[in-house]
Parts: C-alpha cells; sequence; structure tokens
C-alpha cells in the first residue's frame, strides 16, 4: 500500500534522506534487504525480527518513510506503521538467495528494486547498477581471516611486519576488543610496516594491501564479489565480534581460497564450524598454543583435528608466503 501524497514527498527527498524499516524473521533475509536498501541509496533505520520490533518502545519519533515487511502483518505491525505514517508499505516476499550466490541474488534484487522503482515512481532506482562478480574487479587472489583475542595484537603485528602487503591476498581480521579502544587497533597493527589496516565503518570491498577489521557493535558478511557488508545488527552469542560466525561466512563464500589463522585467545570463537570449513576446502592455520599470550583459542582448534599447520605469527607469515608461490606454480603448470 501506498500514501500517493507520501511518494510524491519521497520523489522530492535526496535518496539518502529516504528513510526505510525493514522488518523479517529469517537472518539470511534481513542482510539481502540490508544490503539492497543501502545498494538504492537509502538510509537503514531498522533491520530486525517482529520480536525485536515489539521491545521497542518508542518509534514514534523515528521518522520511516518505507516499511520492507518479510512477516507475519499483525496487530503490533499494522499500529507501528500506522504511527509512523510512511509514504509506503510493502508485504511479503520471495526468499533471497545466499549472498555467495551471486547471479541468483543479483536476479532478486533487481527484483526488489523494480518494485520500489514501481512503487514510489523512481525509475532510476531499476538503472541503479547491481554489482556483479568482475575478476578484473579484484586485486586480490586469497583472503586471509585472522582470528584473535587475549594477546592477540602484538601476535597480529608481528605477522604483519613479515608479510608482504605486495602479496595478492586481502586481510580480514576479527579481534575480541574493547569496543571503547577498537579504534587504537588499526594505529597498533600499521607500525613499522605496509599494511593498511582500519575498522570497517561501511560496506567496502576487499583489497590488497589492505587490513579490514570488524567492528564490536555491527555485524559484517562477505559476498563472492569481495563485499564485506556492514549490517545495522549486533553480534549474536557471547563473543563479540564472532570469530566463528565470520569464518562460517568467508569459508562458504571463498572455499579454497580463503586462509584461516587464529592467533592468541581466551575461550573456542572459531572452533564451532570447522567440519563445514573442511568441506569447503579452506585452510586452517593456528599460532603455535606455547607461544600464545592465551592458549586456549588455539588449542581448541589443534584439538578438532582440523588444523593444518602449527607456527609462531613469523612461521605463519612465511607459511602463507610459501603457500601462494606453490599455488601459483600449480595454476601455471599444463
Amino acid at each position: 500500500m501506498k500514501d500517493n501524497t507520501g511518494v510524491l514527498a519521497l520523489r522530492n527527498k535526496k535518496k539518502n534522506d529516504i528513510k526505510v524499516m525493514v522488518v523479517a524473521e529469517d537472518h539470511h533475509q534481513r542482510m539481502a534487504f540490508s544490503d539492497t536498501v543501502r545498494s538504492c541509496g537509502f538510509t537503514l533505520v531498522g533491520c530486525m525480527s517482529r520480536a525485536q520490533l515489539q521491545a521497542k518502545t518508542v518509534l514514534s519519533d523515528v521518522v520511516i518513510d518505507i516499511w520492507l515487511i518479510d512477516s507475519d502483518y499483525d496487530d503490533n505491525i499494522v499500529t507501528a506503521t500506522t504511527v509512523s505514517k510512511p509514504a509506503a508499505v510493502l508485504v511479503g516476499f520471495s526468499q533471497a538467495p545466499y549472498l555467495n550466490e551471486a547471479t541468483q541474488y543479483a536476479k532478486w534484487q533487481r527484483k526488489l528494486k523494480r518494485k520500489l522503482a514501481q512503487m514510489l515512481e523512481l525509475p532510476m532506482l531499476i538503472d541503479a547498477p547491481v554489482h556483479k562478480h568482475d575478476s578484473t574487479d579484484t586485486d586480490w587472489h586469497y583472503v586471509v581471516f585472522l582470528g584473535a583475542s587475549m594477546g592477540g595484537p602484538s601476535a597480529i603485528k608481528e605477522f604483519l611486519d613479515n608479510l608482504s602487503a605486495s602479496l595478492p591476498v586481502c586481510i580480514l581480521l576479527a579481534h575480541h576488543f574493547n569496543v571503547t579502544m577498537i579504534d587504537t587497533l588499526p594505529r597498533i597493527l600499521n607500525r613499522h610496516n605496509d599494511w593498511q589496516c582500519q575498522v570497517i565503518t561501511s560496506s567496502q570491498r576487499l583489497r590488497a594491501g589492505q587490513c579490514l577489521i570488524a567492528p564490536i557493535d555491527k555485524q559484517i558478511v562477505c559476498d563472492s564479489t569481495g563485499r564485506v557488508i556492514l549490517l545495522e545488527q549486533a553480534w549474536e552469542g557471547e563473543y563479540k565480534p564472532a570469530i566463528g560466525q565470520i569464518l562460517k561466512n568467508t569459508s562458504d563464500v571463498y572455499g579454497s581460497d580463503l586462509i584461516n589463522i587464529i592467533f592468541s585467545g581466551m575461550g573456542n570463537d572459531g572452533s564451532q564450524y570447522l567440519d563445514l570449513i573442511q568441506d569447503n576446502n579452506s585452510q586452517l592455520w593456528v599460532q603455535d598454543p606455547s607461544m600464545s599470550a592465551c592458549p586456549s583459542q588455539p588449542q581448541a582448534i589443534i584439538d578438532s583435528g582440523y588444523c593444518g599447520f602449527i607456527g609462531s605469527p613469523t612461521d605463519l607469515a612465511q607459511k602463507l608466503t610459501d603457500y601462494i608461490g606453490e599455488r601459483a606454480v600449480k595454476t601455471s603448470s599444463p
């Protein structure tokens, strides 16, 4: 349904001034809506389940121009949408493919953009580019995922100091860290090496020579085109960021082009999905627990039986360099 007066007002707004609220029960569906809303240039004010929406005590002061609802349209949602006086409410959608299913996902995204374009009379949305995989748009061949916790900064610093930033790799780091101190981590890791380290604050592409650091307060997800998508929702579970969750996502997407390395840390975050990672032919290495400030996290990986290499941070950097060289020789061989 739509309010024609409200739709007319939207046409006079800048795209980033158009506020969208998403209500969906499926986690992957919420990620797909979030990605599509952002690719339209709109501002996502919320992306949640019906239960999370009900827990929101104050919505009357929030400007919401468009509601996308893939959930039961119950009395609570009716009340919420009525109070916000939106220009449009769209209800019911087909299931989005996973983000790593690039072709099917792009088709689903175009369909949603077309629906928004027709309802809001904004034809430029149909022409908005949908991200497609293009090997010429990436300057890396491998994704290196680093997981760490207590004692991690010094180990990762040593690893980066001994790894050339000219290698065809991009690095994604998930580190259990104090949310108020996470912005200091790039300065620690950047010193005395050529790696460009930064905390992820918006959706962006992976680049060779970069080390992107997962935020503490918001989830991220990677797709097959090399994008890291920032989601407007907190990490689930005890650990933030959730190393196991990112490890599973990146393994599902990048398969044999992914190298996972778990460094010093407390607990067993990262060891939840190791059988799946094995099935995806992703590499899994760890820092030697005897050389770790806190050995329990790498030890949990070793105890799983799936660990492919154990070494010091310097050893791990050399192993990665050698591994990339060996893969290059195999690729060039007849």
